[in-house]
């Protein structure tokens, strides 16, 4: 009996909840159009993450690059100068340098909405509202806030660590810290704003119309303009130009620009902002790029000088990598490939005349970013093409003159606020805790004076380097 009303009940309950339940699933799968936009925001969220973190791998790349360039008993303070960025950069951008960078704002700065983050989190649509006319609109809709924001992030660590180069061997450590902390507040954020944020003075969204896909102004054209200044205020090395010291570590030197070269393309291609046609055209523009400027500088090394070298390998490759940063994502493949040639003989002959002005520009850092960025930003002007993006412009090639004339105006501004602003930065921090370090430490070398560790032990380093040039000098 018991038996008969337990299978009874059991009947019945299936019998009621079985319609219920298929319409609550029915009510919960979703569509076909709901299940595909999911997958979009899965796979261009991977995509970002995979580009942030190869991003942020060019700074101990630059650091490896920049490393072999200098005298071994320098190589930890001149690695440490990229390495610290990571850290103070990383915090800096959490607490203020994104709101300040892209939150909605005046067109030369961005608003204090972001602070700390408030308001920066996982939505993919709807999170930065526009006020005329009222809109509510996103920079990437298919990827979180906060992805869009790290991903921009690696961008802010990696521009100052490329001022360091202009520094190397003779900067204090402490007011290397200071003037970065400064330089990514007053000089990276504003610029970063008017380029790249809503409403900003240059960009696309709201302003003049100047092109750049992934930062030859921001990125490239700030900091080499950055380093010139800087090089000017500190003044030469000790030993300069009487003695100079060829790269302690060539082999760094290829290691940095191979690190660099495979994080460009998620620097270039990640910032398409999504998984598609656009990312592959960074992609291969990148490559393209980089290919033939590495190969044109070794010709010229071949004709000029009689042997091609890997340090001018290295550097060629790096200097068409600046160059296409800004076209990556509005040329054509034959294009990049122009304007990595064409960049990489305007970087090599920069380097020659810098020598001959007797500027102490360490490690070629204006050279390389100043002038290859800026014959980026104009190669941009006249290589675009709406038929790569048709959300960009036409260069001057596709009939559009003006866009030449918004490249050089961006170029203009940029020059001016990094030259100027890199300028007053130095000279308040060299009134208060002064830029250069003794002139004896400087000889001796700045790892064991600035951090008390040698690169390489006393077998091989420091002590070994000090036995020659710092008992002449003395």
């Amino acid at each position: 009996m018991l038996k008969m009303v337990l299978t009874t009940g059991a009947i019945a309950l299936w019998l009621l909840s079985g319609p219920l339940m298929g319409n609550a699933l029915a009510q919960d799968a979703p569509t076909p159009a709901e299940a595909a936009e999911a997958a979009q925001v899965s796979a261009d969220t991977g995509f970002m993450l995979i580009s942030s973190a190869l991003v942020l791998l060019m700074t101990p790349g630059l650091a490896f690059f920049y490393g072999g360039f200098v005298r071994s008993r320098n190589v930890l303070n001149t690695m440490m100068m990229s390495f610290f960025g990571m850290a103070l950069v990383g915090v800096i951008w959490i607490l203020w340098g994104y709101s300040l960078a892209f939150a909605p704002g005046l067109p030369f700065i961005g608003g204090l909405q972001w602070l700390f983050l408030n308001s920066v989190g996982l939505e993919t649509t709807d999170y930065l509202t526009g006020s005329e006319p009222a809109e509510v609109v996103s920079y990437a809709a298919t990827i979180p806030h906060q992805a869009y924001m790290i991903y921009q992030a690696m961008f802010a660590i990696i521009t100052p660590a490329l001022i360091s180069g202009a520094v190397a061997e003779r900067m204090s450590f402490r007011a290397y810290a200071l003037f970065m902390l400064l330089w990514s507040t007053f000089i990276y954020c504003p610029l970063a704003h008017m380029v790249w944020a809503k409403g900003g003075l240059m960009g696309l969204y709201g302003g003049f119309g100047a092109l750049d896909f992934a930062g030859g102004t921001v990125v490239h054209i700030s900091s080499g303009v950055a380093a010139l200044v800087a090089a000017i205020v500190l003044g030469p090395r000790r030993t300069y130009p009487n003695q100079t010291a060829p790269p302690h570590n060539v082999p760094y030197i290829l290691l940095g620009a191979g690190l660099l070269w495979f994080g460009w393309f998620g620097f270039n291609a990640g910032s398409a902002l999504a998984a598609g046609s656009l990312a592959t055209v960074a992609f291969v523009a990148t490559n393209t790029a980089a290919a033939g400027a590495a190969l044109t500088w070794m010709i010229l090394e071949t004709v000029l000088r009689g042997k091609p070298t890997a340090v001018g390998a290295a550097t060629g490759a790096v200097a068409g990598l600046v160059g296409v940063t800004p076209a990556a994502g509005f040329v054509t493949p034959i294009g990049a490939l122009l304007i990595g040639s064409i960049v990489a003989v305007f970087c090599f002959f920069a380097i020659s005349l810098k020598v001959k002005l007797g500027v102490d520009d360490a490690l070629d850092t204006f050279p390389v970013h100043g002038v290859g960025g800026t014959i980026g930003a104009i190669l941009t002007g006249i290589f675009a093409t709406k038929a790569v993006n048709a959300a960009g412009g036409d260069g001057l090639l596709y009939g559009n003159p003006g866009q030449l004339f918004q490249q050089l105006a961006a170029i203009g501004i940029a020059f001016i606020l990094s030259g100027i602003g890199t300028f007053i930065i130095l000279k308040i921090l060299d009134a208060t805790v002064g830029l250069r370090v003794k002139p004896e430490m400087e000889l001796d070398g700045m790892d064991v004076n600035e951090h008390g560790e040698d690169g390489y032990g006393e077998e091989f380093g420091s002590v070994r380097d000090l036995a020659g040039p710092t008992a002449e000098l003395r």
